[in-house]
């Protein structure tokens, strides 16, 4: 069985136009955790959801997430991981199904497979031919999230996830997020609804000047 950490980080500095936007951060996420961080905008937080997801380099420290090095396999690591962030990552010309395809055929995801993620998130129907420039915020959202379950990702990087969703949406994202976990699914999650998402996380970190301050 494997036991190594999913993320492990050591003292790692990230920089944002010259500035060290993660300044010595060090943070160990083991697999099947889903991890709460908690602190106000400008923290760090997002800044280290991208670190993980292999779109920012560390500048020092160690940085390994899922056993790559992310000083090497920045691009290795993209793959294995799904990053929903502020700007949901669609392409607007193309319909919802067509984008759920399109990230599902990264993974190699069967036709059942891409069926089953616009279905798990209501899109299924009368949405799914709809392009995504003429969907509401909370559709969009729905759409990028059936894209994250269609990809399969060992590690999911959620960044205020439950933004712009409806109620039935937002409880329909946590039963996708615990039963992600239950199927093996690692996650680190950057929230302001400490509520919710508290409701879903096994442990909470707090972030403060780029730094993990401290763990509960």
């Amino acid at each position: 069985m494997e036991t190594d950490p999913v993320v492990q980080l050591v003292d790692v500095v990230a920089v944002l136009d010259r500035f060290p936007a993660l300044a010595g951060a060090t943070l160990t996420v083991q697999r099947g955790e889903i991890v709460l961080l908690r602190g106000p905008n400008g923290a760090g937080k997002t800044t280290l959801l991208r670190l993980c997801a292999g779109l920012l380099p560390p500048t020092r420290g160690s940085a390994i997430v899922l056993g790559l090095d992310l000083s090497v396999h920045r691009q290795a690591v993209r793959s294995r991981v799904g990053l929903l962030g502020h700007s949901n990552g669609l392409y607007t010309d193309l319909t919802v199904s067509e984008n759920v395809s399109f990230w599902g055929a990264t993974v190699g995801a069967s036709s059942d497979e891409i069926a089953a993620a616009l279905d798990r998130m209501g899109l299924a129907a009368r949405l799914s031919g709809v392009p995504v420039r003429k969907l509401s915020a909370g559709q969009r959202r729905r759409t990028a999230l059936a894209c994250l379950i269609a990809r399969r990702a060992e590690l999911w990087l959620l960044d205020e996830p439950h933004a712009g969703l409806d109620v039935a949406g937002r409880d329909e994202l946590d039963t996708v997020l615990r039963a992600a976990r239950a199927a093996g699914a690692t996650m680190i999650v950057a929230s302001h609804e400490l509520d919710r998402a508290g409701a879903l996380a096994t442990r909470m970190v707090d972030v403060a000047g780029g730094q993990v301050r401290s763990a509960t």
